[in-house]
């Protein structure tokens, strides 16, 4: 066990709290193959970040917010498959609502769909992509969630799962924790990620008195 003493918890949503990966491989794969793309690459580009942040990957020329909005859509109308990860409503369920938020590239109106969904609470003060003109791997996202609650982003923990979230905690300055939901353990390592778990389940609150105290159950390589 490992235990780790911070103000606040910034949490990803998809991949940390919610499984929605089957409806991000579907929504891309069909934009993908209806825009002469590799669906592979476009699915693997698309997580973690703002739709039209990959959208204008493709197609920097073109109405990218049209486009974007229009996977947006599909996005929204497509909930067959989400659910909450395992330990995710119960750690929310832990920590003071003052303690703790969503940051995530999906758009409030995503965000709001896909936890009422997997039936998780909805944050005070949840950032989204409608919240940031710097998508992640910047570290606004961060930056803005941590003044929103009232801390100092070093005082921060971000739970993530994909390098691009990741190196957006680390570059505001906060501590990391990486999932292994989405991708492997050394491209977590590789993006800088401080500890490895496998889900919210390795993780418990110990004391929400004064500032948090968490408890981690680490894998014996994944310090």
């Amino acid at each position: 066990m490992t235990t780790i003493r911070c103000a606040a918890l910034l949490f990803d949503m998809d991949g940390v709290l919610i499984d929605s990966t089957p409806i991000v491989a579907r929504v891309w794969r069909r934009f993908a193959l209806e825009h002469g793309l590799d669906p592979q690459e476009v699915v693997s580009r698309a997580h973690g970040r703002p739709s039209i942040a990959t959208v204008r990957d493709y197609f920097p020329e073109a109405d990218s917010e049209q486009l974007s909005r229009q996977v947006e859509q599909q996005e929204i109308e497509d909930l067959d498959g989400v659910i909450a990860l395992p330990g995710s409503l119960e750690l929310l369920r832990n920590l003071p609502a003052s303690r703790w938020t969503v940051v995530t590239s999906a758009t409030r109106a995503l965000a709001q769909v896909r936890l009422k969904a997997a039936g998780l609470p909805a944050p005070r003060q949840i950032i989204t992509a409608d919240d940031v003109t710097h998508g992640k791997p910047h570290p606004e996202p961060y930056l803005k969630a941590a003044n929103r609650l009232g801390y100092p982003p070093s005082q921060c923990v971000v739970l993530e799962d994909v390098p691009a979230g990741i190196r957006a905690g680390k570059a505001a300055g906060s501590k990391v924790i990486a999932f292994t939901s989405t991708v492997g353990r050394p491209e977590l390592v590789n993006a800088g990620a401080d500890w490895v778990l496998k889900n919210c389940t390795d993780i418990s609150v110990i004391d929400a008195a004064a500032g948090l105290s968490l408890e981690v159950q680490v894998p014996a390589d994944g310090e």
